[in-house]
């Protein structure tokens, strides 16, 4: 089988097509794809405990970790004790940070309103189905 027709080689080759996009942009805000990600699953309000943002974006925690220090050190972040349990840390983005929240959701949905502007109702439904179908054969395999 040659890689063009498997389908992790286009899984693949579209994330990074996607990731270099993103990159591009993000770098001209200072920040990484990365940490946009990291932005935009920070709740604005109430923040967010630095447990449940590593593997909403899919991080291990040592990167996780390495980047919110990053991040606290160029004043996106803030990290203050969780009311709800003294243990835990929640992390809260400075006026700073909230400015480069804003310009990732932008990116995001102005990505999203290309693709979608492109693809039909039933090209997008198809699409969100066999990704779904995917993401369960990669819970059930074993390799």
């Amino acid at each position: 089988m040659k890689k063009e027709e498997t389908v992790d080689f286009h899984i693949k080759s579209t994330w990074h097509a996607i990731s270099r996009m993103y990159n591009q942009k993000a770098q001209r805000y200072g920040v990484s794809t990365s940490m946009g990600f990291v932005l935009l699953n920070i709740n604005p309000d109430y923040g967010t405990r630095a447990t449940k943002i590593a593997p909403l974006i899919g991080l291990e925690t040592t990167s996780l970790s390495r980047m919110l220090k990053s991040m606290e050190v160029q004043g996106l972040i803030e990290r203050k004790p969780d009311p709800d349990d003294g243990r835990a840390v929640r992390i809260f983005l400075t006026k700073l940070g909230q400015e480069k929240q804003l310009t990732a959701k932008d990116a995001v949905l102005k990505f999203n309103e290309e693709v979608y502007s492109i693809l039909t109702a039933k090209e997008l439904k198809g699409f969100f189905e066999t990704v779904e179908k995917i993401n369960k054969v990669i819970d059930t395999i074993t390799l």
